[in-house]
């Protein structure tokens, strides 16, 4: 890879902030995983004592997730993924893969992607959306507050024509759920 062109695939806030300089952004599917908020943000969005939740790849038969795909010249891949161990796998919460994407172009590459390692104490695949709605609405972590990395997530799906409808409702839950809290 060291002479190719590197490919990270972004569902969540690499979508919105990659952090790292690309030449090329494509919508693109990663198929067997699905986005989910199911594992628990104890830096970023939350903290030890009250965690947040942050989306994750989860592997599920038949799924599919949309995002998108960006790429890396050679002369830049060995800082884009010091960068990207730094950030996405600072809990090893996540595992580094890379899986085959399908660029809406047509084309299909190789991408590092991050997905969740279902073993780790922070993975927290079976709540329900209301719970995650009331933990998004209330956690707080070192890059800010939880809802803000769900509404930014959101917007840009809805940006790119990407329908997700679980985080759509998450979204619309979480506003009603702090509108509430503030007027009470």
């Amino acid at each position: 890879m060291a002479d190719e062109t590197l490919w990270v695939f972004g569902y969540g806030s690499l979508m919105w902030n990659p952090g790292f300089d690309y030449a090329e952004r494509q919508i693109a599917r990663l198929s067997g995983y699905h986005r989910s908020f199911c594992m628990r943000s104890i830096h970023h969005r939350g903290t030890v004592e009250d965690p947040g939740l942050v989306l994750a790849l989860d592997a599920a038969e038949g799924a599919a997730c949309d995002g998108i795909a960006l790429s890396i010249g050679p002369e830049r891949h060995d800082a884009t993924l010091d960068y990207l161990r730094e950030r996405e796998l600072i809990s090893a919460a996540y595992l580094e893969v890379v899986r085959p994407l399908d660029l809406r172009d047509g084309r299909r590459v190789e991408a590092v992607a991050y997905v969740i390692d279902p073993d780790h104490d922070q993975y927290c695949g079976a709540l329900d959306l209301e719970e995650q709605a009331r933990i998004i609405a209330r956690a707080v972590g070192g890059r800010g507050p939880n809802t803000e990395y769900l509404y930014n997530t959101a917007d840009h799906l809805r940006e790119l024509g990407i329908e997700d409808a679980e985080l759509s409702w998450l979204a619309t839950r979480v506003r009603a759920l702090t509108q509430a809290g503030a007027a009470g």
